[in-house]
């Protein structure tokens, strides 16, 4: 944002495409004066129509913030959400991920659901599980256009829920889906450790916790449901792994670049 510029000075739509402006120059902004929550949903709403636009299709919703752990590292004390896009969600293979286009990245080890129908915000666990069409580990590469990672919680909503790419490993069925414990290791040795009860008690939870979200959530869209650990800076020639126990959910490794 231009420097003294106050919110109020501008409307969402030019907010809005100056984001997307920065994102696609690889250019840090200054964080947002005076933004609060439902302005920064109306500039994801402006960028989802303007990355339409130019041929970019939505894959499905994002949730951040879910893992209660990291609330007081980033300041930010309540879950947030961002659309993904056909453009930044791959599947993980042999090639490395190429970080360059992303700013400050860090690496979320999380679990990913495929949804077969919509989900209603009153479902029960089994009820809800019926819904998911299949379950992945993955890892969201996370970024922050705000230098130092210092933001409040309107502007990671508006800077693409912090999205930068969803690296997608095999999908499984929804029975899959139990509670279980990840270790998060890279060249360096283990990292990180974590459980899915870090995400609002389980990646169920998270995903119940946006249900009543506008626009709602519709069959065929993918929702990945937060970090199971800290969020941590990942950096080229690096390689990252997973150990997953309490699940058939096998772990993952990805090669950066």
């Amino acid at each position: 944002m231009k420097q003294g510029m106050e919110t109020a000075d501008l409307d969402h739509n030019a907010l809005a495409a100056e984001l997307l402006a920065a994102f696609d120059a690889r250019q840090p902004v200054e964080p947002f004066p005076n933004l609060d929550l439902a302005t920064a949903y109306k500039i994801t709403e402006d960028i989802r129509k303007l990355r339409e636009m130019r041929g970019e299709r939505v894959l499905g919703r994002k949730i951040g913030f879910t893992n209660e752990t990291i609330w007081d590292e980033y300041g930010v004390y309540a879950p947030i959400w961002g659309y993904m896009y056909d453009t930044s969600v791959h599947e993980l293979g042999g090639t490395p991920f190429d970080l360059s286009p992303l700013l400050e990245p860090r690496i979320e080890p999380e679990i990913c659901f495929g949804l077969a129908r919509a989900p209603a915000p009153d479902m029960d666990d089994t009820a809800l599980l019926s819904c998911i069409d299949w379950v992945a580990h993955g890892f969201e590469i996370v970024q922050s256009l705000f230098p130092g990672w210092k933001f409040t919680a309107p502007d990671t909503v508006a800077s693409f829920g912090l999205h930068g790419a969803l690296l997608l490993g095999p999908r499984y069925p929804a029975s899959a889906m139990t509670d279980f414990e990840i270790t998060l290791e890279s060249n360096n040795g283990v990292i990180e450790h974590g459980t899915t009860h870090n995400v609002l008690g389980s990646p169920l939870n998270a995903l119940r916790h946006i249900l009543a979200i506008e626009p709602p959530l519709t069959a065929g869209e993918m929702v990945t449901t937060g970090t199971l650990t800290r969020a941590v800076p990942v950096a080229p020639g690096e390689t990252w792994r997973t150990t997953l126990n309490g699940t058939p959910i096998k772990g993952i490794e990805a090669l950066f670049a």
